[in-house]
């Protein structure tokens, strides 16, 4: 697949989701970004943002499955990977899959669930596959979670371990809309619901080859340098408990590959880097100061950002 096919469908998926959201340009960008660079992303939001209709827009767009699991305390990790269950006409287990078994899954407040259940999803998210009772068994592929958690009630909930933390490629927030966003949002509901009109503008087979596709778009050596150097910082930042892994250098690699894809270019700039390094970095790091406080983090990567120089080379001279 090439770029410029690689734009055409993103294009009418952004405009296929535009139908139901309003003024989430970047937030659906960002999206569709992880999408096609075969990670997840976890949306920090209050209720009521949106965050299931876009999941929802989003696999209808591109006619994939669709299953949404609310997380609460007593979800067991079964409950989500599925389990072996006797069958006493044929005296045998058969296996019963769980909502995991899906295109898109929307793991709904999931730092509700205790950190047993979390553990289940990582395994799926990683490697793509589920393994119960030995067995281990492919996702279909393409395979993305989309998670929420409220960042207000914190009272019985349990904040995500950093290996979990880790395997999303993303964290973003939808924010609350104008007053302009509101009342368009108003007279769009106010007769129907439009993600009931939405169609396919492609197939899950098209994000397959566009995750293969978006691997040739070219980044430049000392584009890959400047990624070293921005997450080399946040391991010597002394405010910083625990900086960036090298999953973390790697999805901003393959992030910035996907984002200049669907852009229409095949080659990564330093503009893409620096667009894309809060929302894939700083959900990665411990900051001494501001432990538990996204937005905090989002401030030590934007002065370390700030800090590493940008190189200015020609990024499409090979």
């Amino acid at each position: 697949m090439t770029i410029p096919e690689i734009q055409n469908i993103t294009t009418k998926i952004k405009n296929n989701i535009k139908k139901i959201m309003i003024g989430k340009s970047e937030a659906i960008d960002f999206i569709l970004t992880v999408a096609i660079a075969g990670g997840h992303v976890l949306l920090e939001d209050v209720p009521g943002t949106g965050k299931t209709m876009l999941a929802k827009s989003l696999a209808k767009s591109i006619d994939g499955d669709f299953h949404r699991i609310q997380f609460t305390p007593d979800l067991l990790p079964a409950d989500i990977t599925g389990l072996n269950i006797f069958n006493q006409q044929t005296h045998s287990f058969e296996f019963v899959p769980g909502p995991i078994f899906t295109n898109i899954l929307l793991a709904d407040e999931i730092n509700r669930a205790t950190p047993r259940t979390q553990s289940g999803l990582l395994e799926c998210m990683e490697e793509n596959q589920v393994t119960v009772d030995g067995n281990t068994m492919p996702l279909e592929q393409p395979f993305l979670v989309i998670a929420t958690e409220n960042p207000i009630e914190t009272a019985g909930t349990f904040p995500l371990p950093e290996a979990e933390l880790d395997r999303f490629m993303m964290q973003i927030s939808l924010g609350l809309p104008s007053k302009e966003e509101e009342l368009l949002i108003m007279e769009r509901f106010i007769n129907d619901n439009p993600l009931e009109s939405i169609s396919p503008v492609c197939t899950k087979d098209d994000i397959t080859l566009m995750r293969m596709a978006i691997k040739n778009v070219y980044v430049h050596p000392v584009i890959m340098e400047y990624i070293a150097e921005i997450t080399m910082a946040t391991r010597n930042n002394t405010a910083i408990i625990s900086g960036v892994s090298p999953r973390g250098t790697l999805a901003l690699l393959r992030c910035s590959q996907a984002y200049a894809a669907i852009n229409g270019r095949d080659f990564v700039s330093a503009d893409d880097v620096k667009k894309l390094a809060i929302p894939v970095l700083a959900h990665r790091i411990t900051s001494y100061t501001n432990t538990s406080d996204y937005t905090g983090r989002q401030s030590v990567i934007a002065s370390i950002i700030d800090a590493v120089p940008a190189p200015t080379e020609n990024w499409t001279n090979r």
